[in-house]
């Protein structure tokens, strides 16, 4: 017997010691439950154990503080808006050396927002207002300048954009006036309304409402010496997506974990779950499937829609030029292996959890 357990113990020691690869994540804003949910539920399940990666997550000042910081490797990956990488590649800038390698938001979740009892109807109703944003290193500007060109107005002359802070802070300088719009994120926006402030969204061109939102970036040596690092993280990101449509309850628990200073302390507790519930199965329903109701393909980028949102920026004035290498910008290579797991056996497990 002692002979048996000396062996199994030479066995044991004998297997190398493999440690988890750290990989920072750069945020341009902070999460919220509906994003934030699925990173809190991939670790609560061990997805990221599983695929070997020991994450950080760091919060910059907009994509704009973000994207330095992977275009110099100072961080892994980044989840910044696509318009600062696109403008980079205007004549007179430096191109930076990064490239989007996962459609974490297909869609444009981006929204300027009134209050309900506001005159403005239109993005040309905003002249001679002003326009609040987080901080003016927000990656939000750029689409937002075009979006004000293409109805007459002149950004800085007959409309302003100022920085007015995040969630409370925005949401206040809307309340009382300071701002006549918001240009924030949709779940922030459902969270004002959430909060009893009726409001109005302006409607964007289709070029504008189809282009993606926010997509995980890397540095280009990154993809080309380390695809199996961000092929599997873009796998945990995909599972944590169908995780949190599978059990959005689970989701919303694991953020409020994982974050409990962000766990509502005041109001109806059934009300504040019902809205975490809902804007999470809001964000995973669209990241999940297009607007027809077909299901997307996770991770993978319809470049088509890209290159339209490209020649619209032109037509604007914003970009000074629509010859971007978007092909080489927008990476599906890995996207193949970001389905790779069973997705029935992780559905089962997810509505298991709690």
């Amino acid at each position: 017997m002692r002979h048996f357990v000396a062996a199994i113990v030479l066995f044991l020691t004998a297997i190398p010691f493999v440690r988890a690869e750290h990989i920072t994540i750069g945020l341009a804003i902070p999460q919220g439950v509906a994003d934030g949910g699925a990173m809190a539920a991939a670790a609560e399940l061990g997805l990221f154990k599983k695929e070997n990666l020991e994450p950080e997550f760091v919060v910059f000042q907009g994509a704009g503080a973000l994207l330095p910081q992977v275009a110099t490797k100072q961080i892994t990956v980044g989840l910044p808006l696509t318009e600062p990488v696109l403008a980079s590649y205007q004549p007179g800038n430096a191109p930076l050396p990064v490239v989007f390698f996962y459609n974490a938001n297909p869609y444009n979740g981006l929204e300027l927002a009134v209050l309900a009892s506001s005159p403005v109807r239109t993005i040309a109703d905003l002249k001679g207002r002003t326009i609040g944003v987080g901080a003016l290193t927000w990656g939000t500007i750029p689409q937002t300048r075009s979006l004000l060109r293409i109805s007459g107005l002149a950004p800085g002359r007959n409309v302003d954009i100022v920085a007015v802070g995040v969630l409370g802070a925005g949401f206040n300088a809307l309340r009382t006036g300071r701002v006549a719009a918001l240009n924030f994120n949709e779940n922030w926006i459902d969270m004002l309304e959430e909060q009893g402030t009726p409001v109005r969204r302006l409607t964007f061109p289709h070029a504008y409402r189809r282009m993606i939102s926010n997509a995980y970036v890397a540095h280009q040596d990154t993809l080309k010496n380390q695809p199996d690092l961000l092929a599997r993280f873009g796998r945990v990101i995909a599972e944590a997506t169908v995780v949190c449509n599978a059990n959005p309850k689970f989701c919303v628990d694991a953020f409020w974990r994982a974050h409990p200073e962000a766990k509502p302390k005041e109001g109806d507790l059934a009300r504040n779950l019902g809205d975490a519930l809902q804007a999470i199965t809001k964000t995973t329903t669209k990241d999940l499937h297009d607007e027809t109701g077909n299901d997307r393909v996770l991770g993978q980028f319809d470049l088509s829609i890209i290159h339209d949102y490209v020649k619209a920026m032109q037509q604007s004035g914003e970009f000074t030029t629509s010859d971007i290498p978007i092909d080489r910008l927008f990476s599906n290579a890995l996207v193949p292996e970001f389905s790779e797991f069973d997705r029935a056996a992780l559905i089962k497990r997810a509505r298991a959890a709690h």
